[in-house]
């Protein structure tokens, strides 16, 4: 770490925003580094193969807000987590409540008072108040609470690094969309679907994910998803029962099964499904994604939306050790380009 940023400041670089990950802070790769200023979202299920439960989540994530690892911090106070970290946090933090109405809106030094997220699929419009009472409108190009969320974060860290509040929120109004993050793939219209990417692959971002699609599908929302091999297992049927919950048509298939065998994968998310579901209606399985990606696309019409979860924009998946190449993108286009080809509504 030091020695990237060593030859990025002989290049001329002024400044570093990075992703610190609880595994960095937990193995100490961060250390002997301090940052600015250091931000956090929300704590969802994940890594509890390495962490052990949520306890050990929290503790590792907090490593980052400590004296020598950052000067100051800001925290969203959206959960209970967040909330924790502002009351335990040893540098000063700032906090921000991005739930419109909330009753941490009242209290926290930035909050989000009105939120349009964006119920085209384009993006979503804000209002944010800061610690003076002043509101400024503001914007994600990215629609969906979870990004008005991280656009008033990623705002307020700006400002606090010391840039202009408003150059800020201008700059994130026009930031590019993050290629496999609600990556909309196939547009709706004559007779396509609408085909979106998705990196979500915890329960608590799947519930976003699809609560975000739904307001902009008039049809059916069919979603494909899987489950990671070697890596937390208790979250599969979590996933699956709020997949048969929130979702209209499933298909369950491989994620990145690595060394475990996939149909126990797949068994273990469809037990989670019946949970929810007892008569399997309207869920489908398929051993290969790239089948499934193609079944999703022959089951749908135009009036439906296909969301694709877990692997975002990986450019590879992994099975029994072997890193096969492979793209939920390329593999929703070759699905369109098929069925047009073979004479179907496009």
């Amino acid at each position: 770490m030091q020695s990237i940023l060593a030859l990025a400041h002989e290049r001329g670089a002024t400044a570093c925003t990075m992703e610190v990950s609880s595994h960095a802070l937990a193995l100490g790769r961060v250390r002997g580094l301090e940052l600015d200023v250091v931000g956090f979202t929300n704590l969802q299920r994940d890594h509890l193969d390495f962490h052990g439960d949520m306890e050990g989540y929290f503790h590792d994530k907090a490593r980052l807000f400590a004296p020598g690892q950052a000067r100051r911090g800001v925290v969203v106070v959206d959960d209970d987590w967040g909330r924790r970290l502002v009351a335990e946090a040893q540098i000063p933090v700032e906090s921000v409540a991005t739930h419109v109405g909330s009753p941490e809106g009242a209290t926290a030094d930035w909050a989000v008072t009105s939120a349009d997220i964006g119920l085209d699929g384009v993006g979503s419009t804000f209002t944010l108040r800061g610690p003076d009472g002043t509101e400024h409108p503001a914007m994600s190009p990215l629609p969906g609470l979870v990004n008005v969320s991280n656009a008033a974060l990623a705002i307020v860290l700006a400002h606090r690094a010391g840039i202009d509040l408003q150059v800020a929120i201008d700059a994130v109004a026009t930031a590019h969309a993050i290629p496999g993050r609600m990556e909309r793939v196939v547009e709706r219209g004559d007779g396509r679907p609408l085909g979106i990417v998705d990196y979500a692959h915890t329960p608590d971002a799947l519930v976003l994910a699809l609560e975000a699609v739904r307001p902009i599908t008039p049809g059916r929302l069919i979603l494909v998803f899987g489950s990671d091999g070697d890596r937390d297992k208790g979250k599969r049927p979590i996933m699956g029962q709020i997949a048969a919950r929130l979702a209209d048509v499933l298909v369950v298939t491989d994620e990145n099964p690595r060394s475990e065998e996939p149909a126990t994968i797949r068994a273990e998310i469809l037990a989670g499904v019946r949970a929810e579901r007892p008569g399997l209606a309207d869920v489908h399985e398929a051993s290969s994604r790239t089948q499934a990606i193609h079944d999703a696309f022959d089951l749908a019409t135009d009036r439906d939306t296909i969301i694709i979860t877990g692997k975002g924009h990986e450019p590879t998946q992994e099975i029994a050790g072997v890193f096969h190449r492979y793209n939920d993108r390329d593999v929703l286009r070759a699905a369109d380009a098929r069925r047009a080809s073979q004479g179907l509504p496009a």
